[in-house]
């Protein structure tokens, strides 16, 4: 789930971690194939592999697996992944991107139709939602790295738009054209481990109460467990008092 910073780890909390794990894998390791499939095997020499590498580090992935991905992508016989991002609404108008990695678009098209269906939502148009939100580049690394200001320039002189720090960890955003040069060059002055990824973030963000809130968050989980679902965004919002009892 993304696109909401104050529970991004709530479904862990809910006690989805271990469960989960080998979705996650899967998840990153189709990432890191096509990643080596569309550029060079070689992390130093393809920056999209190398981010999708870093995130699978930072998600405790084994070596062994994230080996087997990279060899995948040698297999002229293997599947065929496309990028493929389809937007609609949840309850009380909820925007959702669901961005997926399939081999079949008219499978995943029908799966993702059906799941909004059954959720109370409806599939929209290409455009009908990201409007909505800004499509940025953001590096991610923890708070140990430094003191707020220290990492303000940082990031400023590494070509970065914002530099948040979002409870133990901080968030630079960027467009997504500068993604990864901004990633290498904070690389270059940072010795910690560093993520970075295309993510869209809400321009405004719709309050929900627990009920309406519960509700719109088993739709994003469900749509999560799909196989051809890499990330999932949304724009809805939680007061601290709702948020406090879903943890």
């Amino acid at each position: 789930m993304a696109g909401h910073s104050k529970f991004k780890n709530i479904q862990f909390r809910k006690g989805a971690q271990d469960k989960k794990r080998a979705k996650i894998f899967a998840k990153i390791s189709k990432e890191i194939t096509v990643a080596a499939k569309l550029g060079l095997p070689d992390p130093n020499a393809n920056p999209r592999l190398r981010s999708a590498i870093a995130l699978g580090k930072a998600q405790n992935m084994p070596k062994d697996n994230i080996e087997r991905a990279i060899k995948k992508s040698y297999d002229e016989n293997g599947e065929n992944y496309e990028s493929v991002r389809y937007e609609g609404f949840g309850i009380e108008g909820v925007g959702l991107i669901v961005e997926t990695l399939t081999d079949n678009r008219n499978r995943t098209a029908g799966d993702i139709r059906s799941l909004f269906s059954k959720h109370g939502g409806n599939l929209g148009e290409t455009g009908s939602v990201s409007f909505m939100f800004n499509h940025l580049g953001i590096v991610k690394f923890p708070k140990s790295a430094g003191n707020f200001d220290d990492i303000f320039e940082i990031a400023t002189d590494a070509g970065a738009l914002d530099c948040d720090l979002i409870e133990d960890e901080y968030e630079i955003s960027c467009s997504t054209d500068d993604l990864h040069q901004v990633t290498e060059n904070i690389e270059k002055k940072l010795s910690c481990d560093i993520t970075s990824q295309l993510t869209w973030k809400p321009s405004n963000q719709i309050p929900l109460n627990k009920e309406k809130a519960i509700k719109i968050i088993e739709m994003i989980e469900v749509l999560e467990d799909h196989d051809d679902v890499q990330e999932v965004f949304a724009n809805f919002d939680l007061p601290d008092e709702v948020l406090n009892e879903l943890q």
